[in-house]
């Protein structure tokens, strides 16, 4: 895996805690009591995103470390994922 991999995995893995991340500890407008007008009453009230990033990225790394660290290691390659490469190989007998 070369390092423009590795920064495209990286990216991937955090956006998807990134997903997981956001609804934690989520107070909405209509929970607070002061509803914005013109916003719906779901829509947060403090998002703090930046403290939600700073999450993410803690608990992107380690999962990214162990993907990559699998990657690199041969335990699983794009051999192992690629199902079309195996259905159009025939299986040779060995009779």
């Amino acid at each position: 895996m070369g390092p423009v991999s590795a920064i495209v995995l990286f990216a991937v893995v955090w956006a998807m805690v990134f997903f997981i991340v956001l609804p934690l500890r989520l107070q909405t407008q209509g929970e607070a009591g002061e509803i914005v007008p013109g916003t719906h009453a779901s829509a947060p009230a403090d998002a703090q995103i930046g403290r939600k990033a700073k999450i993410t990225t803690l608990w992107a790394l380690p999962i990214w470390a162990v993907i990559a660290g699998t990657i690199l290691s041969g335990v699983i390659s794009v051999r192992d994922i690629d199902w079309f490469d195996r259905m159009s190989t025939p299986e040779v007998s060995r009779d």
